[in-house]
């Protein structure tokens, strides 16, 4: 049986047993070693190449800054912004859901945190406001994956190590596809609201009272502004960028909110060595996947049969679309980045496509995943909150995945949307 039979073999088994993706992975890889003849000392190898990375070390700032950004009291000041902005037109609740997820995600850096830190502050103010319990898990769950295309973003990272290509540009390049995926949540919650009779929180727009939730979270508001501000002039890079987003938190929540606690730093700590560990691992075995599939030639061979098939980039655009978002709904997002990108980004860029552009719609595809079953990590969340059914909440979400899925077609059709503001600033700071 030859090598790619053996490595395909045995992952698509495992995951259908039920073993968990790292497991599958690994156990795959190790199978193609065997069956190659390579020592298995070469995963150690491989284990210490894919986190021995400078621009890595930025995964685990983040994570650490968004988690502490909501015991110091950030996170509830972005929402309270938010809702004074949406709170009074129809459908207002939900669309300051959706506002909040937008500017949580611009510190966060993570789909499943946006979710947890919004949702638990606007999943109960939208039920008490008459929205039903699957809409409000549905909206929440469908934005919080914003948090991985507005910059900055752990999966940018990610497909930034993978794919050897600059993180502060694949940053700015997300700015504006997050803010057009923003849009369309926001425009077809209104469609949906209009037919639920979902209104706002009865009070009327109030410049006083935006101008007070600003002041009040104005150190909230500055965060993201001195941690993209501080990349995309060159001040510091990605990795710099998250050290000084976890200091600006603790200054902040220490000195002028006061909210945060020896507790609060310890949940922080102990959930950012959780997820770090288990991305970690993740990269190590699909890194060693990866690589087998590369010495084997597979990207080649899946290459030239879409090039059989058609050569029509539009085409092989809405191919590669509809195949991420079904890995999406199977798989966790930054084993699908770890996967696909070796496959697909060469197959891309023979075609003339930029790998940041490539990167972002990838990306964007994986924001999806997180709000469509089985996998869907934010649904999960967001019916623990909730307590709704996931059957709910899915169906519910099914509009704002279907207004998703034609921004990400837009971003992909239309490179100007993505390429636009990476060009601008390099000529301004180059």
């Amino acid at each position: 049986m030859s090598v790619t039979a053996v490595i395909f073999i045995a992952f698509v088994v495992l995951l259908f047993m039920g073993a968990p993706i790292t497991l599958s992975l690994g156990a795959a890889a190790m199978g193609g070693m065997i069956v190659s003849g390579q020592p298995l000392e070469g995963l150690v190898e491989v284990a210490y190449t894919s986190v021995n990375s400078f621009p890595i070390m930025a995964l685990p700032a983040f994570i650490l800054s968004g988690a502490l950004m909501e015991s110091a009291g950030i996170s509830r000041r972005l929402v309270a912004v938010a809702e004074s902005l949406a709170g009074p037109f129809i459908g207002g609740m939900a669309a300051s859901t959706i506002l909040s997820c937008l500017f949580f995600g611009a510190i966060s850096g993570s789909g499943p945190a946006t979710t947890a830190a919004v949702g638990m502050l606007m999943i109960p103010a939208m039920m008490r406001h008459g929205y039903k319990r699957g809409y409000a898990g549905a909206v929440t769950s469908s934005s919080g994956g914003l948090g991985v295309v507005i910059p900055p973003s752990i999966p940018m990272v990610i497909y930034g190590v993978t794919a050897s290509q600059s993180i502060a540009d694949l940053f700015i390049a997300g700015f504006i596809p997050g803010v057009m995926l923003a849009v369309g949540l926001m425009a077809m919650n209104y469609i949906r609201s209009r037919q639920n009779n979902y209104q706002g929180d009865g009070t009327t727009i109030s410049a006083n009272k935006v101008l007070w939730t600003m002041k009040e979270g104005f150190w909230a508001l500055l965060a993201p502004v001195i941690i993209l501000g501080g990349i995309y002039t060159g001040f510091f890079t990605p990795t710099e960028a998250a050290i000084v987003s976890i200091f600006y938190t603790l200054f902040v929540g220490i000195f002028i909110y006061g909210e945060i606690r020896i507790s609060g730093v310890m949940k922080a700590l102990e959930n950012t060595t959780w997820i770090t560990g288990r991305v970690l691992i993740i990269m190590f075995t699909a890194l060693a996947f990866g690589q087998l599939l590369t010495i084997n030639k597979i990207p080649d061979l899946i290459a030239q049969g879409l090039l059989d098939l058609t050569g029509n980039l539009y085409l092989i655009w809405a191919l590669i679309i509809f195949f991420l978002l079904f890995m999406g709904m199977f798989m966790e997002t930054l084993a699908t980045i770890m996967l696909v990108t070796p496959v697909l980004l060469p197959v891309m860029v023979s075609l003339g496509v930029d790998p940041i552009h490539f990167g972002v719609v990838l990306v964007c595809c994986c924001e999806i995943g997180f709000a469509t079953p089985p996998l869907g990590e934010n649904m999960f969340i967001a019916s623990g909150v909730a307590k709704a059914t996931l059957e709910e909440i899915s169906l519910n979400a099914l509009p704002f995945v279907f207004v998703s899925v034609l921004v990400v077609f837009l971003i992909a059709y239309f490179p100007g949307l993505t390429l636009w503001l990476p060009n601008f600033f390099g000529s301004l700071f180059g």
